[in-house]
């Protein structure tokens, strides 16, 4: 009796020292101060809630994210829990390197608050929840009021005519640009959405797997975005510039228009007044239509995770309606949550472009080929390159076109081919 007592108190000692040494890996991939605090913040809460558990976070910054998370994954350094954007998505749940959530997501008790968007967006690869997106990323325009009256532009542009007649304007004043150009990385976003607006499509593909991209008309639209860059529409240096330029640009009055997310007025509504700026829907194109890109991001648990209950647990809290709340007020994001609507910080005039382009019929959400492999690289790398090279004249628009349609016919028809 007394051994069997002796080996259970050293089970329960065996068995709560093995608790106090569990450590989860969190990486956190599109970056900067704020949103690490508010991480730190949150994951805090996980860990008071689980004693004994702590959470390693491991901050990567956005530009050189890609390659660093390459790196420690060919070293073995894979942590439990990760945030995933959607242009990564495919490529490492193709490579069965994610854990399906859909077991969680069964059984979790706020997965009928999910809007319906988030579930549709997370089941992305293989209709199986490899992420669970936090928030989405929509862009907008911002303009500077200031600017406008300066220049005698009476309202915010409401087509492309008008965005380029604004944007000559500005332009004018000494020091000033119409455009916060984003040349550098992130910048495809602004490619795509410019160019299917002036297209008037965005279709990506042809039935055959064939790229549309170097069509006639996203061409056209290729085009524009280069001649507003050649023209001095833009500032001369936005060639290189990536999120942190293009919205300093902007709160600095550099600049007139930026298109971008939600997560940009956080630092835009610390340096200028609301009265000063506005956001409003993008500008439609000759077909009437505005192709507005939505992106997505969300937290994936890795399957070399050794503690997937308590991965599943820390996700639950940076996912819950408390959390994901919390997370996006900070980020920028769009929450996830149905509740979140009747939060008044959402009510606010500033987030007033966002929800209306969500309920204009002439705006059509443009989600990017994400399930592609091959999207990752094309995004981070080869459309930076090609684009610079563009706008610096040193190939042309139908040379950057031909380059992106050889690569994505390539990356489609595999795609295709692998689902027969």
């Amino acid at each position: 009796m007394r051994k069997l007592i002796t080996a259970t108190l050293l089970a329960t000692l065996m068995a709560g020292s093995a608790l106090a040494d569990t450590k989860l890996k969190l990486v956190e991939v599109i970056t900067s101060p704020e949103r690490t605090e508010t991480l730190k913040s949150i994951v805090a809460k996980f860990e008071a809630a689980n004693p004994g558990t702590t959470v390693e976070i491991i901050s990567l910054p956005w530009g050189e994210a890609f390659q660093k998370f390459a790196t420690m994954v060919s070293a073995g350094e894979v942590p439990d829990v990760m945030e995933m954007p959607d242009t990564w998505l495919s490529l490492y749940a193709n490579n069965g390197m994610l854990e399906s959530l859909e077991p969680y997501l069964e059984k979790w008790e706020h997965t009928p608050g999910l809007t319906e968007r988030a579930l549709e967006l997370g089941r992305d690869v293989n209709d199986t929840a490899y992420m669970l997106p936090y928030g989405f990323y929509l862009r907008a325009m911002f303009y500077n009021k200031k600017l406008l009256s300066e220049a005698g532009v009476a309202e915010p542009p409401k087509t492309m005519d008008d965005f380029v007649k604004a944007s000559e304007a500005v332009s004018k004043l000494p020091g000033k640009s119409g455009y916060c150009l984003r040349g550098g990385p992130g910048g495809l976003n602004g490619w795509v959405m410019f160019g299917a607006t002036m297209a008037g499509d965005n279709k990506f593909f042809n039935e055959d797997g064939t790229s549309t991209m170097n069509s006639e008309g996203w061409v056209k639209g290729l085009t524009w975005v280069i001649d507003l860059y050649k023209k001095g529409l833009a500032p001369k240096d936005s060639v290189n510039w990536g999120f942190n330029e293009i919205v300093a640009g902007f709160y600095s009055g550099t600049c007139a228009f930026l298109d971008q997310d939600p997560d940009a007025l956080i630092a835009i509504a610390q340096r200028m007044k609301p009265d000063d700026f506005g956001v409003t829907t993008m500008p439609k194109g000759p077909s009437g239509k505005a192709f507005t890109t939505i992106g997505f991001a969300g937290w994936s648990m890795l399957t070399a995770s050794q503690n997937k209950d308590l991965s599943w647990k820390l996700i639950e809290t940076l996912e819950g309606p408390e959390g994901n709340i919390e997370w996006n007020k900070r980020t920028g994001a769009l929450p996830v949550h149905k509740s979140a609507e009747k939060d008044p910080f959402y009510a606010s005039p500033q987030f007033k472009g966002w929800f209306d382009e969500l309920a204009d019929k002439d705006v059509v959400l443009t989600v990017m080929p994400t399930y592609l492999e091959e999207f990752a690289f094309f995004k981070d790398s080869l459309a930076i390159k090609t684009t610079q090279e563009a706008l610096l004249g040193d190939i042309t628009p139908e040379d950057l076109a031909n380059q992106w349609a050889d690569y994505l016919t390539k990356a489609q028809q595999k795609y295709l081919a692998n689902k027969k």
